[in-house]
């Protein structure tokens, strides 16, 4: 995430802001030029008169602080969202607007990273969609399938959320985290299409086509082998291929993010932050630069009575798999693959 500022008096702000913390300028978020601009003016265009901006339809119902052309439209993120919560549940209608603060940081990074983002509405075979639901008054299960990513707004609830984290023996529960790994398995589908690269996959992952039922029923009967974490970057990467490929997904999104703010703030080399440069960053220069990171935030954390903030181990399989999904989305952009977000 980049360090943002106002355009206006220079105050340094997140990537949230709707309203410059110094000035009171009104701001909005403009993906195209990764900034946060005043509105109504945008930057001088064309004969130099100056852009008309409007913030997303979904300003106030879902703290959408995302520029649109016309006033009344959705932003590019806020479109992929094909069902959520009715404008009078009042119950589900805050944990949807965390939902989708959440989902603009991983669009963002979508499109740093240069991955095609198309709403199944513009391309029903390939195309991506979210339902936001609340597992409140119906039964939810967050996943994906076929370019569709459901998600269960309770995990929006801290209460909700903990007691699910605790209870299924997990170091890291969050509401980007489970974008970051449905979108994962969206991805796979988009990205391990030539032969060499389904070869590839599965001498690092095992076979996608395995028997996933069979493979989720030995996982929550059995639990993962022993010594998993000598092979893999979670236990629930352990139940089968396409979870491996999802969780390894997550963790690259993870490193590559915390890596890019670290940059933006000064704390690790600007090499690490997307847009450097044309060249797609070296892999083993990025675990070269997170080991450092991840270990002062840890215990950054710890300082302030908190468990780490990353608490995985890398060993040298997942940095293979995590390699080759680096890999697979350099090449995919050397090949022109990545489309505009719509």
């Amino acid at each position: 995430m980049r360090n943002f500022s106002c355009p206006n008096c220079g105050q340094q702000l997140s990537f949230e802001n709707s309203l410059c913390l110094s000035c009171s300028s009104s701001l909005g978020f403009d993906l195209p030029g990764r900034r946060l601009v005043v509105i109504p003016a945008l930057a001088p265009v064309g004969d130099g008169k100056p852009e008309q901006g409007h913030l997303c339809a979904n300003m106030h119902i879902a703290q959408c602080n995302w520029l649109v052309e016309q006033e009344g439209d959705l932003c590019a993120s806020c479109r992929l969202t094909q069902t959520r919560p009715a404008d009078d549940d009042a119950e589900a209608l805050p944990l949807f607007a965390e939902a989708e603060t959440a989902k603009r940081r991983l669009i963002l990074e979508l499109t740093e990273l240069g991955l095609p983002i198309v709403s199944k509405n513009d391309d029903p075979d390939n195309g991506l969609i979210f339902e936001l639901l609340s597992s409140e008054r119906r039964q939810v299960l967050t996943g994906h399938a076929n370019g569709v990513i459901t998600l269960d707004l309770e995990e929006g609830d801290d209460v909700h959320r903990e007691q699910l984290r605790v209870s299924m023996g997990e170091p890291y529960r969050t509401l980007l985290g489970h974008f970051r790994h449905e979108v994962g398995h969206y991805y796979y589908s988009l990205l391990i299409i030539q032969p060499e690269q389904r070869q590839a996959f599965v001498d690092l992952f095992g076979d996608p086509d395995a028997d996933y039922q069979q493979a989720l029923d030995r996982h929550y009967q059995q639990g993962a082998p022993e010594g998993w974490h000598e092979c893999y970057v979670s236990a629930y990467a352990t139940m089968h291929a396409a979870e491996d490929w999802a969780e390894t997904f997550a963790h690259y999104l993870h490193i590559r993010d915390t890596l890019d703010t670290a940059a933006a703030y000064g704390f690790a080399s600007p090499d690490a932050a997307f847009g450097h440069s044309a060249e797609t960053p070296d892999f083993d220069r990025l675990i070269a630069l997170w080991l450092p990171v991840s270990w002062a935030l840890n215990q950054l954390n710890r300082s302030m009575g908190h468990a780490d903030l990353y608490p995985f181990v890398l060993p040298a399989p997942v940095l293979e798999k995590m390699r080759f999904i680096h890999q697979t989305i350099a090449d995919a952009n050397k090949k022109g693959t990545g489309l505009p977000v719509p």
